[in-house]
């Protein structure tokens, strides 16, 4: 019998050590989900935290206001008379925080993809880290939202995909 109650003891040790080191997500907003993502609009009462641009070992950026769904901006190219137009997609939120795309369309094709909110976070910053410019030149390769997943960041890829196509489709792009 002490023996069983020694197993006892130590799996309820275990069992309280794994639980109170459980970590959650570090943004969690209040919206609908779906399925593995759900999409933001504009103007609900989550605001999540934009997505820094400094270097991996930085701190990130604190919250700031959502850019304007579309702004015409001159070409920074020379000499071309087409003015360049810029989009921002929707939120998507994920289990791991949100996503939002930036497009710069400019004759009619893609000539940039700029990530304006990836997962924030020890782990999900590593991995946004390492999977936005994955991400971005795939998009522009493919000139579409029809890009691959990487490995590793699931949910990121399948949310930046969702708010490229988004972005896409409001710039009349298909």
């Amino acid at each position: 019998m002490p023996k069983r109650g020694l197993a006892a003891l130590g799996i309820t040790t275990i069992a309280l050590v794994l639980l109170l080191s459980f970590k959650t997500p570090d943004d969690v907003l209040p919206v609908r989900s779906t399925g593995n993502v759900a999409i933001v609009e504009p103007g609900s009462a989550a605001t999540p935290r934009p997505r820094s641009t400094a270097a991996p070992s930085a701190p990130r950026a604190p919250a700031a206001e959502t850019p304007a769904p579309a702004t015409p901006a001159p070409t920074t190219g020379g000499g071309g008379d087409a003015a360049a137009t810029t989009v921002a997609g929707p939120v998507v939120s994920t289990r791991w925080g949100p996503v939002q795309v930036q497009i710069v369309v400019a004759d009619g094709r893609l000539q940039d993809v700029v990530a304006l909110q990836l997962p924030t976070g020890r782990r999900s910053g590593n991995i946004s880290d390492y999977s936005e410019p994955i991400l971005r030149e795939e998009a522009l390769k493919a000139q579409s939202a029809d890009i691959d997943t990487v490995s590793g960041a699931t949910y990121t890829s399948d949310a930046y995909s969702q708010s490229l196509q988004a972005a896409l489709d409001r710039a009349g792009i298909s």
